[in-house]
C-alpha cells in the first residue's frame, strides 16, 4: 500500500523550531521529487520548499527562505522539513508530497500552530 505519513507537528512558541518527517511505504522515495506544502486556514495551499529527482537542487518560497531546510534520507525511505526561527504565521496544516510522471501521492497533512 502506498502512503506518506507525516510526524512532528506541534505547538510551538515563536522563534522556536520543529522538525517534520514524512515516512514513504509502499514505494521508493528517492526516484520521486519531493516537496513539502502548507495551508493556512481561508488560504489557498502553497509549495514550501522541495527537491529535485534529477539533480537534487532546491527550491524555498520566499517567506521561509533561510529558516526551513528540506532533505530526504534515502536508506529510511523518509523525507523532511526543518524548521527554525518559526512565526506564527507559519501557522498552517503541512502536507508532504512526492511525485514522479504520473505519479503524485500526498501525506494526510499534519497541524503546526506557532503560538505564544
Amino acid at each position: 500500500q502506498v502512503q506518506l505519513v507525516e510526524s512532528g507537528g506541534g505547538l510551538v512558541q515563536p522563534g522556536g523550531s520543529l522538525r517534520l518527517s514524512c515516512a514513504a511505504s509502499g514505494f521508493t522515495l528517492d526516484y520521486y521529487a519531493i516537496g513539502w506544502f502548507r495551508q493556512a486556514p481561508g488560504k489557498e495551499r502553497e509549495g514550501v520548499s522541495c527537491i529535485s529527482s534529477s539533480d537534487g537542487s532546491t527550491y524555498y518560497a520566499d517567506s521561509v527562505k533561510g529558516r526551513f531546510t528540506i532533505s530526504r534520507d534515502n536508506t529510511k525511505n523518509t523525507m523532511y522539513l526543518q524548521m527554525n526561527s518559526l512565526k506564527p504565521d507559519d501557522t498552517a496544516v503541512y502536507y508532504c508530497n512526492a511525485n514522479r510522471y504520473v505519479y503524485n501521492y500526498w501525506g494526510q497533512g499534519i497541524q503546526v500552530t506557532v503560538s505564544s
